[in-house]
């Protein structure tokens, strides 16, 4: 039997491609990553909050960073980021698929069309892209981890409205898919499932006293909820050595939601 120890848990020198870095759980990981010696390129439609981001991660100890502009609902833009992070850091060896919106708790009969593509466009569809785009080289190279930011929205109901319940259950589906094409090839890929996790996206239901979010907080075991930080160790888990036999799992962070 092998010896057990303790993993180091470093990413010196990986490249690490993380979406919706601009604030939340992206901004957290980047900063996680680059502290553990990772190279850094952050991607968000806000281009003044990549920007940021990137320097924070050099403060952080990234050796490299950069920041990218992209809409990653759109394959041209993602086609472009991803070509342009190769270009400037020599290839990807983590994506963090970790963009995603939210429905507003939008009913089935209260959601539109439109709500509904956009919720699957930048949740779903996204994924799938900037997965499609990575892997190649991946493939190429025998290694690589794709981490997806899901949700426990994706396991059971009630987590969100229908568009978003739909797309992270949907989201699950795509990562276990790809990782039963590419196991066997030396890619990794996974999901991280939070529960009701503090971040600008959520911010606004915080701030809502009347929000749904507030019904859902009593009835969590842990009776509280959690904060980006948390989120981004677990990624950086999965984007490391210590977890060579994990294929295909969500890890799930939700305070004990889910296990009732």
């Amino acid at each position: 039997m092998a010896e057990l120890g303790v993993g180091s848990g470093r990413l010196d020198g990986r490249v690490a491609l993380i979406t919706g870095a601009a604030s939340g759980i992206g901004r957290a990981m980047a900063r996680e990553f680059a502290a553990r010696g990772a190279r850094v390129a952050a991607c968000d439609i806000v281009a003044e909050g990549a920007l940021a981001v990137r320097d924070e991660a050099l403060e952080a100890g990234a050796p490299e960073a950069i920041a990218m502009n992209a809409d990653v609902a759109d394959a041209g833009q993602v086609e472009r980021a991803v070509a342009a992070a190769i270009d400037a850091l020599g290839r990807i060896d983590v994506l963090c698929s970790n963009a995603g919106i939210l429905d507003g708790y939008a009913s089935a009969l209260d959601a539109d069309e439109e709500l509904w593509n956009r919720v699957f466009d930048v949740n779903v569809k996204a994924t799938w892209l900037l997965s499609r785009a990575v892997l190649p080289g991946m493939l190429e190279r025998g290694s690589g981890a794709i981490i997806v930011t899901a949700s426990v929205a994706g396991m059971v109901a009630g987590g969100g409205g229908v568009a978003y319940t739909s797309s992270k259950h949907a989201v699950i589906g795509l990562m276990r898919q790809i990782s039963y094409e590419c196991a066997a090839k030396g890619v990794r890929v996974n999901a991280i499932c939070p529960g009701v996790i503090q971040t600008g996206m959520t911010q606004p239901l915080f701030d809502d006293p009347e929000s749904k979010v507030y019904e859902y907080i009593p009835e969590i075991p842990s009776a509280s909820w959690g904060q980006p930080g948390e989120i981004a160790k677990l990624a950086a888990l999965l984007a490391s050595d210590d977890v060579p036999f994990m294929h295909g799992s969500c890890l799930v962070a939700d305070g004990g939601w889910t296990m009732k």
